[in-house]
């Protein structure tokens, strides 16, 4: 049976080399190893995740000891290293001669014996100097992006967005544990009911102060091996997930269209809210991500949810027309590093044509929309050129629509009065933006 050092090794290559995603690359290997035992797992898990949360600090403190630039090592050489360090920073339970020695030997089976001493004579000194941060004022741009493991641009982004005190607390909380957070199915069980079934397995459910069906749980373990989640007493979706499925306030017997559903917990939500009646019709453009909609509806019970396959930029006039619709679009994520860390490695580049394709998909939402129906838009971004400058341009091209104050009572930051931007320091939820638009010619 593979170490969990191995495991976490294999995983860490895996997503640096081929850009997969850190969340779907653990399960899969924790599924692949189901003889680890569950303190492994949590050992091999937290190696990954906080290896790649912390991991331009870590680069930062390899390179004070390296005789050429870290970006040149070897993948296989890199990650031992990676792991190495991480384990010698940031745990403090794993003695220091046990780092290295397991990292010396993780080398040696992992195409890099060639540089077990190496891997010996930088970790020492890494466990011998201590964590390290640049010598430059605490307010130089690099300074934070080394101390809090995230580029530049993103520090600068967040700081012209939200100002420093903001910017600086989010990239903090990125680097935190994301809570647990689950919705009961209503349809099954009401959320007092789901904490006796839940504590029945061992697990502690505490109420949240915001929405009375989302329950956040600890001591869970892997979450979808629980009873009550195979009988389909819940589904996982943080509370800012949520709150856009509460800002669209679904009614019972209406049609709502779910355009890039993918995986489907707000469809689920909504149907629950529906009570199992009326159509929830979920869309996404890819056919594996439409089958994880509709195993997840069939897990539940939701007989109202119906999956298409379908590009949400593209007009189906098939499809009908709907009282509301979600457009919950692609965007960078940078409202879930802590979630899917590996998001903080993304370059501007490869976000900065995100808008259009959210404009499109938006413009192209509203052909759906009855007169009078409501619509939401919403991302798991902090970026106001995904997020207000989107919307904003909506609205001055669509004049038929008036944008919906939702939430009122809630502080808005860095998106204007009319929007709401969910940050994780402030509301204790996934940075998250929600914009909720009326179409004129009847009901709000």
């Amino acid at each position: 049976m593979k170490s969990a050092r191995q495991l976490a090794f294999e995983a860490l290559l895996k997503i640096n080399k081929d850009g997969a995603y850190s969340n779907l690359v653990v399960d899969a290997a924790l599924k692949e190893n189901p003889d680890l035992d569950e303190r492994d797992k949590a050992f091999m898990c937290n190696l990954v995740y906080g290896t790649l949360d912390r991991m331009i600090l870590i680069d930062y403190n390899l390179g004070l000891y390296l005789n050429q630039p870290v970006r040149k090592l070897k993948p296989e050489l890199h990650t031992v290293l990676r792991l190495g360090t991480y384990q010698l920073l940031f745990m403090d339970k794993v003695p220091s001669r046990a780092a290295v020695n397991e990292s010396v030997n993780l080398a040696k089976v992992n195409k890099s014996a060639f540089a077990a001493s190496l891997v010996n004579a930088v970790l020492r000194r890494v466990a011998d100097n201590g964590l390290r941060l640049p010598e430059c004022s605490e307010d130089d741009p690099e300074y934070l992006a080394i101390k809090y493991s995230c580029p530049e641009w993103l520090i600068s982004l967040w700081t012209e967005a939200y100002g420093r005190e903001n910017a600086v607390a989010l990239a903090e909380k990125a680097l935190e544990a994301p809570p647990v957070v689950i919705r009961a199915n209503t349809t099954k069980i009401t959320a007092d009911e789901l904490i006796w079934r839940l504590a029945e397995e061992g697990v502690v459910s505490q109420r949240s102060e915001i929405l009375p069906d989302a329950l956040i749980i600890s001591n869970t373990g892997s979450v979808d091996e629980l009873i009550a989640y195979k009988e389909g007493l819940f589904h996982a979706q943080d509370i800012a997930s949520q709150l856009c499925c509460e800002a669209l306030d679904p009614q019972k017997g209406e049609t709502v269209f779910d355009l890039c559903s993918a995986p489907g917990g707000k469809a689920f939500t909504i149907a629950e809210k529906m009570g199992g009646s009326g159509a929830v019709r979920a869309f996404d453009i890819y056919q594996s991500r439409v089958e994880l909609i509709k195993h997840g509806a069939e897990r539940l019970g939701l007989g109202n949810v119906y999956t298409y396959l379908s590009d949400a930029s593209i007009f189906n006039e098939n499809y009908g027309l709907a009282d509301r619709v979600l457009c919950d679009v692609p965007c960078s994520g940078l409202g879930i590093i802590r979630r899917k860390p590996e998001i903080r490695f993304k370059k501007y580049s490869d976000i900065d044509s995100l808008p259009e394709l959210q404009y499109r998909i938006i413009c192209n939402a509203v052909r759906y929309l009855r007169d009078g129906g409501r619509l939401v838009y919403s991302t798991c971004t902090l970026n106001p050129k995904e997020n207000s400058g989107v919307c904003d341009r909506f609205l001055s091209e669509h004049p038929e629509f008036s944008a919906v104050r939702v939430f009122p009572d809630m502080p808005r930051y860095g998106e204007g009065d009319k929007y709401l931007t969910l940050m994780p320091h402030i509301h204790s939820t996934d940075g998250f933006f929600i914009a909720v638009f009326q179409k004129d010619g009847g009901k709000k």
